[in-house]
């Protein structure tokens, strides 16, 4: 590979740390009794998991309770420990294979990078269906058959709350990692032909 392409991907794993600063994932929660612009939020960092504005992950913690779900508790929540190890190690690798320079390289860490990010929500739709699905029986509200399992990408209603996750600017990092680790694998390509 030229300079070129293995300051792209260096570039590319570097992009990545962006995720220590910014939320990957977002969940917003509208309803009647709060007006555009003062819905509740969380956001999902790699490292924890805090409300939108100071109040908003007591607010639906405390909401939560009257139906039977449980606590938002980062603490208690294993991945937010070992994320940022697996950030960091795919950090740590890309700059090896910036190093090193070779081409097939560069798909394997896009491998792995997908690999991780797809295991995250599968992940992520786990904790959620735990979350909705394993109410409290001794709650105070109690709706048969009704779960409360946040959508994983999109829109969704819940009773008078419509839910909505998508992803933050941190998740805008990881894909830009992974476009850069494109890109230098694109331009590193052997151009030459035979005839």
């Amino acid at each position: 590979m030229k300079p070129l392409h293995r300051i792209l991907m260096a570039l590319g794993a570097v992009a990545l740390l962006g995720l220590f600063f910014f939320p990957m994932w977002s969940i917003t929660l509208e309803a009647p009794q709060y007006p555009k612009g003062s819905e509740l939020g969380i956001d999902i960092h790699i490292n924890n998991v805090e409300g939108s504005r100071p109040n908003d992950l007591d607010n639906i913690n405390n909401l939560n309770h009257y139906i039977g779900m449980k606590r938002i508790e980062p603490d208690s929540i294993p991945e937010l420990k070992y994320m940022p190890v697996i950030v960091l190690v795919l950090v740590g690798l890309g700059l090896l294979v910036a190093a090193f320079g070779k081409r097939w390289m560069i798909l394997v860490w896009l491998g792995l990078l997908t690999g991780a990010g797809a295991l995250g929500m599968y992940d992520f739709w786990l904790w959620e269906y735990d979350y909705g699905h394993n109410l409290d029986p001794h709650a105070i509200i109690k709706i048969e058959g009704m779960s409360y399992q946040p959508p994983l990408l999109g829109t969704e209603q819940l009773l008078n709350f419509t839910a909505s996750s998508y992803p933050a600017v941190g998740f805008a990092f990881i894909a830009l990692g992974g476009l850069l680790a494109v890109i230098a694998w694109w331009l590193s390509r052997d151009r030459t032909t035979t005839h």
